[in-house]
């Protein structure tokens, strides 16, 4: 099983639409995968389930089949985490709902983190409920995690991201996706190392993440694009990219600089589909799964098409450095 974190300090750059898009792709194409919702704002779940099973899932009471359902007894202090339930989309593609009381979690995070140094089992069972929790699903035997998270530093984050093998970026091209990277970068590197120093405090016995957060490579989203070029006021910023993710996020010295669409770490270079999102969130599907029943008629025919050849580059890209068979 290979685990993949999707993080980006900034919002809004499209990130949970990439996560839910290449979950269904890499199913498609018969890779076993489980889409992991660690976002408290829970929108990845959202897209995937109708406010129905919302309503199952968010009862007044107790979420037992979410997120915060599983960390729940960490959280009130009273055992460790329980079985995660796994809503099974299709035969390929599962789902651990998102739960905005998961939020609740951040503090007993942040407390648990400097206790670690003191080899406190508690505190490392608090930390790995995460890679615990991924590492239970047993029944529907996933070979690919895809983990979304929120857009922030934080103590939910920190232990999201040691729980996964690598990370992909998500990246705007403005000014805001840059600075982020600036961030982000060193802040990986941080938990990267403390966390390898804590192993070494670890509790026999307890399954522990290695925390390599390994960069991935980055994927610029929404894009515009004039005659197959990206239009002015993006490419000022695209440019800009290569070197900063290089300098920030792999603390690299820079010589040469290739452009974005020719750098190795740009797994992708994702265009701006407009109307054809909203008609997916409608249909309940993904882009590239719209038909002319879902009002895919027209120009936006070719649209899907090239939707879908764009995730299945990237979705190959990705299956090779997390070393996934995709065929």
């Amino acid at each position: 099983m290979k685990t993949v974190a999707f993080f980006n300090n900034k919002g809004g750059v499209g990130k949970t639409s990439l996560v839910y898009h290449l979950a269904w792709m890499f199913a498609d194409h018969g890779v076993k995968t489980l889409a992991v919702d660690l976002d408290p704002q829970a929108n990845l779940t959202a897209m995937f389930l109708d406010e129905e099973r919302l309503e199952d899932l968010w009862p007044d009471d107790e979420h037992p089949n979410t997120v915060y359902g599983a960390i729940r007894p960490i959280l009130r202090g009273i055992g460790d985490i329980a079985s995660p339930h796994v809503e099974k989309i299709n035969p390929n593609l599962g789902l651990i709902a998102g739960d905005l009381g998961l939020s609740r979690f951040e503090d007993k995070l942040s407390d648990a983190w400097p206790r670690c140094q003191l080899g406190d089992e508690s505190a490392f069972r608090t930390m790995t409920a995460f890679h615990r929790l991924v590492q239970r699903d047993a029944d529907f035997g996933a070979e690919l995690v895809l983990i979304d998270v929120g857009p922030n530093l934080g103590a939910i984050n920190r232990s999201a991201l040691i729980a996964s093998d690598q990370v992909c970026l998500p990246l705007a091209p403005d000014l805001f996706s840059l600075q982020g990277l600036k961030n982000l970068g060193p802040t990986l590197r941080e938990w990267r190392s403390v966390w390898s120093g804590l192993l070494t405090k670890a509790p026999s016995g307890l399954p522990m993440p290695k925390g390599t957060m390994q960069p991935l490579g980055y994927i610029v989203m929404q894009h515009g694009i004039l005659d197959t070029r990206p239009v002015k006021a993006y490419k000022r910023w695209m440019d800009r990219i290569p070197s900063v993710y290089r300098e920030a996020v792999l603390n690299e010295r820079i010589q040469s600089m290739p452009v974005v669409a020719e750098d190795p770490y740009c797994l992708s270079l994702l265009k701006h589909y407009r109307s054809l999102m909203p008609m997916a969130m409608e249909a309940r599907k993904p882009i590239f799964f719209l038909k002319s029943a879902d009002g895919a008629i027209g120009a936006h025919i070719e649209a899907v098409r090239s939707c879908y050849q764009d995730f299945q580059k990237l979705a190959a890209k990705i299956a090779i450095n997390a070393d996934i068979a995709f065929t």
